[in-house]
């Protein structure tokens, strides 16, 4: 027999078939009592009394053994056999306890339903057939002996008729049930699916989102606005200790909801931070979702379309610029070489000389964003790598000027483009000797190279003991044509970041512990590749 004929299975299945267990149980605990207490006798008119007793303790103890063993509604023929034995035994109490008077085929209707609750089909009109005939074929067997029970016939067909009726409309309305269900858990399973995809789009957004309940404490927040905010795990916390300066946004929205947000920053080296906030009202209680958007991409990207619009109008008028530029500086060479120029001359000579080294140190910087070749990442052991640097750079160097270097551990490597990378340090190396030579007779500067503990990451900081980078000037030092030198150019610290970001490394500044400054270098794995 298929095992498809079974009408449930499963949680909900075992459930009907305990119940069934337990019901078979009560009524033969039932019969137990009435015959041990000799209450049978008094309550029904039996036909056989010894028989009726009999089948009392066989019913009882059957059904013991039986919930003992069978547990599953799994497979067909343990369940269809304990239904079928169920009616039978019952049938046998019905004819002997005298027929319709007793109320056992009351009993038979019951059972058959919960028999075709767990069975379908052909199956369980079997069952309902079988107490049918079984309870008309009993009766005519007991009006030989009785003729009195000639007259339960029509009572009987009822009875008959009913099992019929009870197994038809438990499976018609076992058959909506499982329809339904079986929606519902399609349904579940789509809202499911659905919320596993919100889940999967809303962590791989790159807007920071959180939402916060009255009481700001996170219910939700991606990836993205962990990384913003430098937290690890948000979920269930509040907000106010980890990000005071977004909690200053958010209460300034909540007085006044008009008012665009100011941005923040709230990492000393991390994005600058455009929060908006957004009211939900969800079951009743209002919670609030913040959006963080990082301005600094926008920003930067802003700023490269401007550089690159500068460096195509730069190309085409280089050429037209150059040439009277050189022509400039070649005469006022000539001048110097003049036997006739007097002191004050020979300073004017000079002056235009070195404007003229200047101007054209200008074009090739601005040249070099709008020419900057792509990146040719090599796997580089960065501790040769630095002390060959450091040993060509002190043999060209003078004496006042020292680069000390120190490095901790063995071998670390990288992938990054060697002449990039040397673009980068030079820069950076001749940034710390100049501003170090400003407070110190002798102007120097130190590489240390290790290892993030935190991530395991090759990290390079160029420290100098200089008057370091005030305050004020913190968020402008990576900009484009921003310095505070007379003869700088503002270009060196802008295209040293984008070298490092083309190369998958990055680099930002941070306040060094007794003065100075430190340009801090992280690299990427030597196993991710450009």
């Amino acid at each position: 027999m298929p095992n498809s004929a079974l009408a449930v299975r499963g949680p909900q299945g075992h459930r009907i078939l305990r119940l069934y267990h337990l019901y078979r149980l009560v009524i033969g605990v039932v019969l137990v009592l009435l015959v041990s207490a000799n209450l049978d006798s008094e309550l029904l008119e039996l036909a056989h009394a010894s028989l009726f007793r009999g089948a009392s303790w066989v019913y009882l103890i059957l059904n013991i053994l039986i919930a003992l063993i069978i547990h599953t509604p799994n497979r067909l023929v343990p369940v269809f056999t304990v239904a079928l034995g169920d009616v039978m035994l019952l049938s046998a109490l019905f004819y002997a306890g005298g027929g319709t008077p007793s109320g056992i085929g009351n009993l038979l209707i019951v059972s058959v339903a919960i028999a075709n609750i767990l069975l379908r089909g052909r199956f369980g009109v079997l069952i309902a057939a079988a107490a049918a005939i079984g309870m008309i074929y009993l009766t005519f067997y007991l009006s030989l002996n009785h003729p009195q029970a000639s007259s339960q016939y029509v009572q009987v067909g009822a009875l008959g008729a009913l099992c019929f009726a009870a197994a038809l409309f438990v499976q018609g309305l076992t058959r909506r049930l499982q329809v339904s269900e079986s929606l519902a858990e399609q349904r579940a399973a789509d809202v499911a699916d659905l919320e596993t995809l919100n889940n999967l789009i809303l962590q791989r957004m790159r807007t920071g989102i959180l939402v916060v309940d009255e009481q700001r404490r996170v219910l939700l927040a991606n990836q993205s606005a962990l990384g913003l905010l430098g937290q690890r795990n948000l979920a269930g916390k509040i907000l106010d200790p980890h990000c005071t300066e977004l909690v200053k946004r958010l209460q300034q929205w909540q007085e006044n909801s008009s008012l665009r947000p100011a941005s923040l920053q709230t990492l000393s080296d991390g994005p600058t931070l455009q929060p908006s906030f957004i009211p939900l009202q969800r079951g009743g209680q209002r919670h609030i979702l913040i959006l963080l958007d990082d301005i600094s991409q926008i920003a930067q990207q802003a700023q490269q379309l401007k550089l690159v619009a500068l460096g195509r109008l730069t190309a085409g008028i280089a050429h037209e610029i150059r040439n009277p530029l050189g022509a400039i500086s070649h005469a006022a060479q000539l001048l110097q070489e003049s036997e006739d120029l007097q002191g004050p001359d020979l300073r004017l000579a000079q002056i235009i000389q070195d404007h003229s080294r200047r101007m054209n140190l200008i074009i090739e910087n601005v040249l070099q964003l709008s020419r900057r070749r792509q990146a040719e990442p090599q796997l580089l052991d960065l501790k040769y790598w630095l002390h060959r640097f450091a040993a060509e750079f002190r043999s060209t160097a003078p004496a006042s000027k020292v680069l000390h270097l120190t490095i901790e551990g063995s071998s670390i490597q990288t992938r990054m483009d060697p002449n990039q990378l040397n673009q980068v340090i030079t820069n950076l190396v001749q940034n710390g000797l100049r501003h170090s030579a400003k407070l110190h007779p002798q102007g120097q500067v130190w590489l240390k190279l290790f290892r993030d503990p935190r991530n395991d990451l090759p990290v390079l900081e160029v420290l100098d003991d200089g008057a370091g980078v005030p305050a004020d000037q913190l968020h402008h030092i990576f900009e484009p044509f921003y310095t505070t030198e007379n003869k700088g150019t503002g270009l060196g610290l802008y295209i040293s970041r984008e070298l490092c970001e083309s190369n998958q490394a990055h680099l930002h500044y941070q306040s060094r512990e007794g003065g100075g400054a430190c340009f801090r270098i992280t690299f990427a794995h030597p196993r991710k590749m450009s």
